[in-house]
């Protein structure tokens, strides 16, 4: 195989980022903690996947130990199955701080039998939030697992389904929209009741005779500067990230962005006028 000079070069500077940030596979014995409910999770594997459990008595969640400043986060997730309204799994990424907290959020939304799981995800950006999407998924995330990203870099926010980018958050702090940039963060995951606005804003309870449900997780992935770390971590992954992979979506990206946003987006609260008369800055054409 033939590498060109600039090739040779990309190559190099990527080994010398990812050589100061976390960048093996991460398993939840090394990487993680649980939160709450240490009776409702079980690893399976050697810590290599973990199942957890909600049912009447409780839900759980876990950590990461470290937090990261800014980062690409993943895990495969095998959701809850059946009748699973009124249940969310949710994994995010929080700066676990009061007043100006940032935080970035997928919430997988139970179901009624037969009807599609939903996606939501939101932002919190300096103590803001309320930047809710929702996009109902095109196949089954309780049949197999499904590998679900965060990217985050100082250029933009993505979410990921599997290899299709289904939000994009863009840094535009130059024209005044905040941009979680300063407080680094952990990464969270939790499986918990929330039958009063998960399933159709609340109409659609939770019927815990299917109880206990289950969602699975494996494959760990952290690549991001752990803090406290290398005081030149974050500038080393941003000069990598000047490439043209990170600065925005290629090609091939922005096509699979385009068909999810058209076929299967149902909420965006940028065309919320009830909640928003006045179209949110960063909503507005051209940012």
């Amino acid at each position: 195989m033939h590498f060109s000079h600039n090739h040779l070069c990309l190559l190099f500077l990527l080994a010398f980022s990812l050589s100061l940030v976390s960048a093996r596979p991460a398993t939840f014995l090394e990487d993680f903690k649980v939160t709450w409910s240490d009776s409702h999770i079980k690893q399976l594997y050697g810590g290599k996947a973990i199942q957890l459990i909600l049912d009447q008595n409780s839900g759980c969640g876990f950590a990461s130990k470290m937090k990261y400043l800014f980062g690409s986060v993943s895990m495969k997730i095998k959701l809850v199955p059946g009748d699973s309204a009124g249940t969310v799994t949710a994994f995010y990424m929080n700066s676990d701080t009061d007043s100006v907290r940032d935080e970035l959020d997928f919430e997988f939304l139970g179901n009624r039998t037969g009807q599609p799981y939903t996606v939501q995800t939101n932002i919190y950006a300096h103590g803001k939030g309320d930047r809710e999407q929702r996009i109902n998924l095109w196949f089954d995330p309780s049949a197999d697992f499904h590998q679900y990203t965060i990217r985050w870099n100082h250029k933009h926010i993505v979410f990921y389904v599997d290899d299709v980018p289904i939000r994009v958050y863009k840094n535009n702090e130059a024209k005044g929209i905040p941009f979680p940039k300063f407080q680094p963060m952990g990464v969270y995951s939790t499986l918990w009741e929330a039958d009063d606005w998960a399933t159709r804003g609340g109409l659609e309870k939770i019927n815990w005779s299917k109880a206990p449900f289950y969602a699975y997780y494996k494959d760990f992935d952290i690549e991001g500067c752990p803090v406290p770390g290398p005081a030149n971590c974050a500038s080393n992954l941003n000069n990598w990230w000047e490439g043209p992979n990170y600065q925005a979506l290629n090609a091939v990206e922005a096509r699979k962005y385009r068909w999810v946003r058209l076929n299967h987006m149902i909420y965006d609260y940028c065309t919320d006028k009830s909640r928003y008369p006045v179209t949110p800055r960063e909503c507005m054409a051209g940012i």
